[in-house]
């Protein structure tokens, strides 16, 4: 009986996410480990997908139940959720009301009318910019938003950025962890390591339930590109130890059970370092795998610099989640003009 059989679930995905391995790639880097890659990026055909769509699986039926009718987030100016939460909105027949914060430093000309943020307008969400900067908490510009709802006669249902901070949120990871087990039934083989970018921290939180189940939440390798360490691995501890109670895992998430790695969120959340630029160049020269400067390029940095220090003994198989986010790079037109 899988750890989620309990919960309703709205299917918004085409199902389980092909695993490939990336032999380029895993040479680039010296040969001496396997990545494979897990395309949640390729998941569904709602507005080219990503993670948050597992997440949203199992919201969607509580809003639902609610009697809602406009769906309610928020995020950056380039938030691959708030992509996400429109394009179910539209799915599913409801409104979208959207706040998008300030959160990236980035002056490129055509930043806020392109990538991500176009294709949530073009689905026809009601998306706000608004100056507020980053932060991963919940947020007073979303709590007024859901309010402004209310007032113009609209029934709202919140959903917190990167539908993280829900009591829902963890869920969709845990079965990522399931659907990973199924599939190394039928390679023959498991992972050593899942490695995986953090920020709102569900995505994480999820896996760490997910794999704890079969002793390897130590496993799950998270990539901050937050920028604010402390905050972001107090969230996934406190998401992760909410989905385990949640699912009924019988087991206590502890400290140990964290794994976030600081080291390559410079210099601030969505600007990418130089050496971010070059492993988006490297995975997408390697493998035609497109990463974006938020989220995947700063894990797939995390990846290469830590293959190259040997974290990861020789002979490892590393399982790099590719989450999605490759409409921002639409947003960083100007920094990669010329590849």
């Amino acid at each position: 009986m899988g750890l989620l059989d309990r919960f309703e679930r709205y299917p918004l995905t085409f199902g389980p996410t092909h695993i490939e391995f990336l032999p380029r790639l895993s040479e680039a880097v010296g040969g001496k480990v396997e990545i494979y890659a897990k395309r949640e990026d390729c998941n569904s055909g709602l507005a080219l997908g990503g993670n948050k769509l597992r997440k949203l699986e199992y919201i969607v039926p509580d809003a639902i139940a609610a009697g809602a009718d406009t769906l309610v987030s928020i995020g950056g100016v380039q938030s691959n959720h708030t992509r996400m939460v429109a394009a179910v909105a539209a799915k599913i027949g409801m409104k979208c009301r959207l706040v998008q914060e300030s959160w990236v430093p980035h002056e490129d000309a055509v930043y806020d009318r392109v990538g991500n943020i176009l294709l949530t307008r073009l689905m026809g969400a009601d998306s706000r910019i608004v100056s507020d900067g980053f932060d991963i908490g919940i947020r007073r510009s979303w709590e007024e938003a859901i309010q402004d709802v209310k007032d113009s006669g609209g029934v709202p249902y919140g959903i917190p950025a990167g539908a993280s901070v829900h009591k829902l949120g963890g869920l969709g990871y845990v079965g990522f962890a399931e659907e990973v087990r199924e599939q190394e039934a039928e390679l023959g083989f498991r992972f050593d390591y899942i490695v995986v970018c953090v920020v709102t921290g569900s995505t994480q939180a999820g896996m760490i339930v997910g794999f704890k189940a079969d002793g390897r939440a130590d496993r799950v390798i998270g990539i901050d590109a937050s920028g604010t360490i402390e905050q972001t691995r107090a969230q996934v501890t406190d998401i992760a130890r909410n989905t385990a109670k949640l699912v009924g895992l019988g087991r206590e998430i502890t400290n140990d059970d964290v794994h976030i790695n600081p080291d390559y969120a410079y210099p601030a959340y969505g600007v990418p370092s130089h050496e971010t630029n070059e492993a988006i160049r490297l995975a997408a020269r390697t493998e035609a795998m497109i990463t974006d400067p938020v989220y995947e390029g700063k894990s797939m940095q995390g990846m290469i610099d830590l293959i190259g220090k040997g974290f990861f003994p020789d002979g490892a198989k590393i399982l790099y989640a590719h989450l999605g986010g490759a409409p921002a790079l639409n947003g960083y037109s100007y920094t990669y003009r010329n590849g």
